[in-house]
């Protein structure tokens, strides 16, 4: 019965809503990109992509779905005496926009064997960080924008690149001048702080609890310090054009371990930059 709830339900409610079942609920945005996160009695376990989900003790744990995730997903939820129930989740499918560049310079395109083999090393480092479980629910306290300016990258774009499609865009980019403050755009602990990485130069990790983790890129400055507590609005680093990048703007990108989400659905509407 909770299986034909559920659907029917997910059906009703749109890309940006709240579930509730008997012993489950649900809010956020139920669609690709979107980040849920939920509440269930103490004790409670969630799975979820096969996956067995972090439950804080207070019942408060969060999923995600990524750019190309499929229109359904099953959660599994057993509660502390035992009864096992199964919820249908309807995730609503985006359009996105293709953008087509052409006389780039080869090495923007395709890197040389030495340039893949520093790439590979650094991917590394940012797969760590996104394989993070920590116990911390920070997301829960929210997301805020790590810099006000012109929104000129959107999530989920993708560009053909001389004729070559590459990989879609995960990001939000935000074009603003070198040196433009960037804060945390919520609680956590720095993960990663590098001044300069192949791909997105001045980097900068946080680990927000249960495998949210975001990532601020292209930066000119990177003031925070790998294991700094980080609240929002704390100036971590600065807008820059490092990595590849052909101006000045902030990438910022938010993931759940595997699941890349987009930024934009967990922060209101940019606000009017003076």
């Amino acid at each position: 019965m909770k299986l034909i709830f559920a659907v029917i339900l997910g059906l009703l409610i749109g890309p940006m809503s709240v579930f509730a079942a008997d012993d489950l609920k649900l809010a956020g945005s139920f669609t690709q990109g979107g980040m849920v996160t939920g509440k269930v009695t103490s004790g409670s376990k969630i799975k979820f992509l096969k996956r067995d989900v972090r439950v804080s003790p207070d019942g408060v744990f969060v999923i995600g779905f990524g750019r190309d995730f499929s229109s359904h997903a099953q959660l599994e939820l057993t509660t502390p005496d035992g009864q096992k129930s199964t919820h249908s989740l309807v995730i609503k499918k985006r359009k996105y926009k293709i953008q087509r560049i052409d006389g780039l310079p080869r090495k923007m395109v395709s890197p040389g064997e030495k340039a893949l083999k520093r790439i590979r090393r650094e991917n590394v480092w940012i797969g760590k960080v996104r394989a993070l479980n920590s116990t911390t629910p920070w997301f829960a306290g929210g997301f805020a924008w790590p810099a006000i300016g012109p929104v000129s990258g959107v999530y989920g774009s993708q560009r053909v690149l001389n004729g070559e499609p590459r990989r879609p865009h995960f990001g939000v980019d935000v074009a603003m001048p070198t040196g433009t403050p960037v804060m945390a755009p919520a609680a956590g602990v720095i993960a990663l702080a590098k001044k300069d990485l192949y791909f997105t130069g001045g980097t900068i990790m946080i680990d927000h609890g249960h495998g949210v983790t975001s990532v601020l890129m292209h930066l000119s400055r990177v003031d925070a310090k790998l294991g700094d507590a980080v609240k929002p609005g704390d100036v971590i680093g600065a807008i820059g054009a490092t990595g590849r990048a052909t101006g000045p703007h902030l990438d910022w990108r938010v993931n759940w371990f595997n699941q890349r989400l987009d930024p934009q659905l967990l922060v209101p509407p940019m606000p009017v930059s003076k």
